[in-house]
């Protein structure tokens, strides 16, 4: 069995994502499981643009690592819902600033993941040294691009196969000029 681990490159001004900082750290075989890390630009155009992920960045091992943006939780967040529209209220690494355009015309008009992420919210905390983790539902922004993206591809082409979509909060070396932000350790994410 594989598993797909996506994050996006840093963003919004920040050096580092958390997300794919954390990525970056897990082995490549869990179990039965390999791993399979995979970095995505934060471009809105090109996210969905190439499924065979032309546009992600190479490591010299050739495998990706996938990152995604820290946000102003104390959580580790399950997404819950993905719609079927980019309205961003900042502008990606390109400067693209889309308002209510469908990501996919042909899409349905969301995705609800509820029992999954539920499911995977509660075995977060039925985890030893419990990390806050609580179900969200996201602004219309690339991580919601990102997810409607992934779940349209596997509705289309892979029935069976899951996704999903996880936030994660800030590391501490960003948010040291950020008064009252929250912030996680890196090993802990």
């Amino acid at each position: 069995m594989k598993l797909l681990l996506t994050a996006f490159d840093p963003f919004g001004g920040d050096k580092v994502n958390p997300a794919l900082e954390a990525v970056r750290l897990v082995s490549e075989k869990a179990g039965n499981v390999e791993v399979v890390k995979l970095e995505v630009p934060n471009r809105l155009p090109q996210i969905h643009r190439n499924r065979s992920h032309c546009h992600c960045k190479k490591k010299k091992s050739g495998r990706s690592a996938l990152h995604r943006p820290g946000r102003r939780t104390y959580d580790i967040t399950p997404e819950r819902v993905a719609i079927n529209l980019d309205d961003a209220r900042i502008k990606d690494n390109e400067g693209n600033q889309p308002i209510d355009v469908p990501i996919f015309e042909d899409g349905a008009p969301c995705f609800i993941l509820l029992l999954f992420q539920l499911r995977l919210w509660y075995r977060i905390c039925e985890m030893p040294d419990f990390l806050p983790a609580f179900p969200t539902l996201q602004e219309p922004f690339v991580c919601n691009h990102l997810m409607y993206g992934v779940l349209y591809t596997l509705a289309k082409s892979y029935p069976g196969v899951r996704g999903g979509f996880m936030h994660v909060p800030f590391i501490p070396s960003q948010v040291v000029n950020r008064p009252s932000v929250p912030s996680m350790n890196l090993q802990d994410i």
